[in-house]
């Protein structure tokens, strides 16, 4: 048996002495060992049956390796989630196609919601890869209509219903950052695709150099995971690039699901 303690939105303790504390009581709580009497006369040492996961804003991990005391980075092994492949997202909507989601009726029985396969396109290409906003479009979706299919219409009233909500999520992501990393994914986004290189972004964001503008470009991949270093840059958060070079997200025309 394991005892999984997750604790959600971690960012959101404020109060510094109470995040070092918790940190370091759940770092030794996970590397706790006790003695164990073994068939054989033995007696051998094991971790505690415990796991361990912290969910929150990418930046989180920055602002805990502050504490020193808790020793978070050797403690705890940090994933910073990325977009989620269109691929992957129509797959899950694929419960809905065939053979369709079974919800309570009012008779007592079962009826059967689905949805079109331009009802999967639609929602994939409006919430960018987004969990959130997956989740939002699905939403809304579902109650934009009372019948038992849903179809790329209904995800578009929808999602209407929610646009401003879409916007004010990517606005808090971009004004959690401070001015300089704001400015060189600013600049990075007016670039054309194939343009996207270290040298032009620095450039265009008033460093003075590529090298000066090296660590902040590298806490905007590994920190906050909005962009994707190569050769040329890209952004990994699609919502951002998104919302920073196109009208999204108001719709104008929903991209079809590649087939395969």
């Amino acid at each position: 048996m394991i005892c999984l303690l997750h604790i959600d939105e971690v960012q959101n303790i404020t109060d510094e002495r109470a995040l070092s504390q918790l940190l370091v009581a759940l770092g030794d709580a996970i590397t706790h060992r006790v003695g164990v009497d073994v068939p054989g006369g033995l007696r051998i040492t094991r971790l505690l049956p415990i796991a361990v996961y912290l969910t929150g804003l990418p930046e989180f991990e920055d602002r805990a390796g502050a504490h020193k005391g808790a020793t978070f980075a050797r403690r705890f092994a940090t994933t910073v989630l990325t977009a989620i492949d269109n691929d992957d997202l129509a797959l899950a909507l694929q419960e809905f196609v065939v053979p369709g989601w079974e919800v309570p009726d009012d008779r007592g029985g079962l009826a059967v919601v689905r949805m079109t396969q331009d009802a999967v396109a639609a929602i994939v290409d409006l919430c960018r890869g987004e969990p959130f906003l997956f989740q939002l479009a699905g939403q809304q979706a579902w109650y934009a209509d009372e019948n038992d299919t849903i179809t790329a219409h209904q995800v578009v009233v929808g999602w209407g219903k929610v646009r401003r909500e879409a916007a004010a999520h990517v606005e808090r992501i971009l004004g959690r950052l401070p001015e300089r990393e704001r400015e060189l994914v600013e600049a990075m986004a007016k670039l054309p695709t194939s343009e996207r290189t270290l040298t032009r972004i620095a450039k265009g964001a008033g460093f003075a150099s590529a090298s000066a503008a090296g660590p902040t470009s590298q806490r905007l991949d590994t920190v906050r995971g909005i962009i994707e270093r190569g050769k040329p840059y890209s952004f990994r958060h699609r919502a951002v690039e998104a919302y920073l070079t196109s009208e999204w997200p108001a719709v104008k025309q929903i991209a079809p699901l590649r087939d395969g």
